[in-house]
C-alpha cells in the first residue's frame, strides 16, 4: 500500500487495482449483474458460481452444435484470482433464430403454451425479424424455467447459472478435465449399466410425479459423468396432461432409452417403464 498523504485519515485509504478492458473479440465483462434477479440461478447457489462485478467472461471455443442452439465453453473469472468462487468454466447455450435452426416438431411441443403478449404472438406468426428473435428467446426461457424447476426438485440436471435473452449459462459437466461423454458414447460394464438405468428410472418417476415429460429423451442428451447420469437439452419439456401428445412423448422417451439399454444387454421393457411412469403420475 502506498504511503497516505500527510493529513489524510488512514481509515479512508484503500488499495485500488485497475483492470484492463476486456478484449472485444473474445471477452466481455461478466453479465451476472446486468440481468434481473429472476434470471439468475436458484438459491442456495453452488460455491463455484462467480458473482463478482470484477469478473470477465472469456470465450474458450465451441463445445457442441445442435438443431436449435450451439453450446460454447465460457470462463468467468476475476483476473489474477485463485480463490473459490472467482473462477469457473461454464457451458453457454445460445439459441439461434428460426432462420438458422433445424428443430422440427416445435409446434407439437408448444401446444398449450402461451406467449408473453399478443404482439409477440402476431410477430411469430408472421415470421418477422422480431418474431424470429422472440421465438428463439422463448425456447431459451422454456429451458431456463425447466432447468430451475428440475434442479429445485433434485433431478440430475446442470445447475442453471443465468439466462440473458437467447443465452443460458449453466454448469459444465466434465470428467477428467474434459466434457462428459453422452451416454450413447459409453460402453458401461453390466453393474454400471444397471446403475445407470436405475438412476434414469428414478429421474423419470420424479418427472412423471410432477406431470412433466422430457419430450426428446435419448442416450444423446444424457451425459455420463463417471458413475452418475445428467439429463440435458430441456427446451421442449411438456405437460403430461396439458399437452395433447403428452402420453405419446412419454412412450417415445421410454422406447428411446430402453432400446439403448436392451441393446447393451440389460433386460428392460419400454411398456413396463411407461406403465410405471403413468401410474406414478396419477
Amino acid at each position: 500500500m502506498s504511503t497516505p498523504h500527510p493529513g489524510i485519515d488512514p481509515r479512508f485509504v484503500f488499495d485500488f487495482q485497475a483492470y484492463d478492458e476486456p478484449d472485444d473479440s473474445s471477452q466481455r465483462w461478466s453479465t451476472w449483474l446486468s440481468v434481473e434477479p429472476l434470471s439468475r440461478g436458484p438459491e442456495p447457489r453452488p460455491e463455484w458460481v462467480v458473482t463478482s462485478q470484477a469478473a470477465i467472461d472469456t470465450e474458450l471455443g465451441i463445445l457442441k452444435t445442435g438443431k436449435e442452439a450451439d453450446v460454447f465453453l465460457l470462463e468467468r473469472a476475476v483476473p489474477d484470482s485463485t480463490r473459490v468462487g472467482e473462477s469457473v468454466v461454464m457451458a453457454a447455450k445460445r439459441y439461434r433464430d428460426t432462420d438458422h435452426r433445424t428443430f422440427h416438431r416445435s409446434s407439437a411441443y408448444t401446444e398449450g403454451r402461451r406467449g408473453r403478449n399478443t404482439r409477440d404472438a402476431r410477430a411469430m406468426a408472421k415470421g418477422t425479424t422480431h418474431g424470429r428473435a422472440v421465438a428463439a428467446g422463448q425456447w431459451a426461457w422454456a429451458e431456463w424455467e425447466a432447468l430451475q424447476r428440475l434442479w429445485n426438485l433434485g433431478l440430475p440436471v446442470p445447475y442453471p447459472v443465468q439466462v440473458d435473452g437467447t443465452e443460458i449459462l449453466m454448469e459444465y459437466i466434465e470428467v477428467d478435465g474434459g466434457a462428459a461423454p453422452r451416454l450413447a458414447q459409453t460402453r458401461p460394464e453390466p453393474a454400471l449399466l444397471a446403475s445407470y438405468f436405475s438412476q434414469l428410472r428414478e429421474a423419470l418417476i420424479l418427472l412423471a410425479q410432477q406431470g412433466v415429460v422430457h419430450g426428446d429423451l435419448s442416450p444423446y442428451n444424457i451425459l455420463a459423468a463417471d458413475e452418475r447420469l445428467v439429463i440435458i437439452d430441456l427446451p421442449q419439456v411438456v405437460d403430461l396432461v396439458g399437452n395433447p401428445r403428452g402420453m405419446d412423448f412419454l412412450l417415445r422417451d421410454c422406447t428411446n432409452v430402453c432400446t439403448w439399454f436392451r441393446a447393451r444387454g440389460l433386460e428392460v421393457d419400454e411398456h413396463d417403464l411407461f406403465n410405471e411412469l403413468v401410474a406414478s403420475a396419477f
